[in-house]
């Protein structure tokens, strides 16, 4: 309470910025950040709730810095924010290129592949995050995710009311799919590759005889792919994509299958 208490006064007057003990509580908050014992976001009877304060202090934590040069072996880098550190010791598999910030949690048994995870970010254990994925500033990311290469998952700081990305326990992320804007993906969901999520994709569940359309949230163990729907603008009628939700997950499906075999469980082509 005494840190939140400090970060909401550094927030309302940044001349604190320039006080000892508020540098201090700044500086101890991402310490708790990084090392998994406070959260940007936290999941309280199934609805999620955002720490503002925990992202105040994200914030803050950039102008207290001083830009510096880093070395990591060959490579350089010219940052405000050091890099994590300590994998082995985490019990965390890192290989070559993947980059993640200080102030970013990551479990043990996670495997980063080249990739990049920025400060505020939270990665649950056994989590494999795959070649040129990217889980951005304060995503919440559970355990046993797989996040298939070249998947995009936004950040968010500002304004800092706005909600993270929030992807549960056990889902699989396509390749190259996009998850931004606050989305969340409720457990052992499937989405396919190249499938697209903002706050304003239109979410349509095409498995009843009548749709139904959804926002800002994937069902859990649903199963999705792209798609496109019309719409209409002065130009003329065009389709605009969206997300299809085709099945669910069986409970029996391995959580690690592939993909492909939950896609042909659904009678698609890969």
């Amino acid at each position: 309470m005494d840190l939140k208490q400090k970060i909401e006064l550094a927030w309302d007057n940044r001349d604190l910025l320039n006080d000892s003990s508020t540098i201090k509580a700044i500086n101890d908050t991402i310490e708790l950040v990084d090392s998994g014992k406070l959260r940007v976001a936290q999941l309280n009877q199934s609805k999620w709730i955002v720490n503002e304060w925990v992202k105040k202090a994200v914030l803050l934590y950039f102008p207290i810095n001083k830009m510096t040069t880093l070395q990591a072996g060959p490579l350089e880098f010219h940052d405000k924010i050091p890099l994590k550190r300590d994998y082995a010791k985490k019990g965390i598999r890192v290989v070559p290129s993947a980059i993640s910030r200080y102030g970013s949690y990551i479990s043990s048994g996670c495997i980063l592949m080249p990739s990049y995870v920025n400060i505020g970010a939270y990665i649950g254990k056994g989590t494999m995050v795959d070649t040129w994925a990217t889980v951005g500033s304060c995503a919440q990311i559970g355990e046993n995710v797989h996040i298939s290469g070249g998947v995009g998952i936004g950040g968010v700081l500002e304004p800092v009311q706005a909600s993270p990305v929030i992807i549960e326990d056990n889902v699989f992320l396509g390749s190259r799919s996009i998850i931004v804007e606050g989305v969340i993906i409720r457990k052992e969901a499937v989405l396919g590759a190249n499938v697209v999520l903002t706050a304003s994709t239109k979410i349509i569940d095409v498995t009843n005889d009548v749709s139904k359309e959804i926002k800002g949230e994937i069902p859990a163990r649903s199963v999705v792919i792209p798609g496109t729907v019309p719409k209409k603008f002065k130009a003329g009628t065009y389709n605009v994509p969206c997300a299809l939700i085709i099945g669910k997950r069986k409970e029996s499906t391995d959580k690690k299958t592939s993909l492909n075999q939950v896609l042909r469980e659904h009678n698609l082509a890969v």
